[in-house]
């Protein structure tokens, strides 16, 4: 017979680590030295390599080329990153395995402290803010942009893209395999159900799932 059990949280609760000195001047040498092309480059070598020397270069490479990084952070192999340039994380953010976050040259990317995030996410961060301590499950997706459609006698991938901003609040739960769509703004403490679509903002303390996702209960 099968029995649920409830363990203790461990990375919600996870204490910040100091980086190793030498990371951190590496990183500064890299950035002082290096052009943003470089360095992406550079990242790519070393994105698949699990060993520990492989992880710490590459969390050096990271620093290096993102434009503002925290102390503390894990980087899986196979993460994918377009315009890190525009990319600020906080403290202690762990990032799963191919995750993906796409960037543009003039966007922002804002990452917060104590944010998990899951493998295989995928992030259109051209106009991004996760807040602290969110977690984002495996197989989620973020699309901050779609193309407006029109005129209607040319193909829609040809048409203007239209860019919103999507903001996810503070403690915020993203299921697995859900997706946010533009313009949308999860809540604080907020909770969205496995493969719901969220097409509409989600209040606080919020309870949502199905697709497209609706309010099932509120938690307070």
């Amino acid at each position: 017979m099968t029995t649920t059990r409830e363990i203790a949280a461990t990375f919600g609760v996870k204490q910040v680590s100091t980086d190793p000195a030498w990371e951190l001047h590496c990183a500064e040498w890299l950035r002082e030295n290096h052009s943003t092309e470089a360095l992406a480059e550079m990242f790519a070598r070393f994105r698949e390599g699990e060993g520990s020397f492989e992880v710490s270069i590459r969390r050096a490479v990271f620093r290096a080329v993102c434009r503002r990084v925290g102390s503390d952070i894990q980087i899986g192999p196979g993460v994918v990153l377009k315009h890190p340039e525009t990319m600020e994380f906080g403290d202690c953010v762990f990032i799963g395995a191919q995750a993906m976050i796409q960037g543009r040259f003039d966007g922002t990317c804002r990452i917060g402290n104590h944010v998990w995030i899951g493998p295989q996410a995928y992030f259109d961060a051209r106009d991004l803010v996760l807040e602290d301590y969110v977690g984002w499950g495996p197989g989620a997706r973020v699309l901050g942009s779609a193309h407006t459609g029109e005129p209607v006698d040319i193909p829609v991938i040809a048409t203007n893209l239209v860019i919103k901003p999507v903001v996810i609040g503070c403690g915020a739960d993203i299921g697995v395999n859900s997706v946010i769509l533009p313009g949308v703004h999860v809540g604080a403490h907020a909770i969205v159900g496995a493969g719901a679509v969220v097409t509409q903002d989600v209040p606080e303390y919020a309870v949502v799932a199905g697709v497209p996702a609706k309010i099932l209960r509120l938690r307070k």
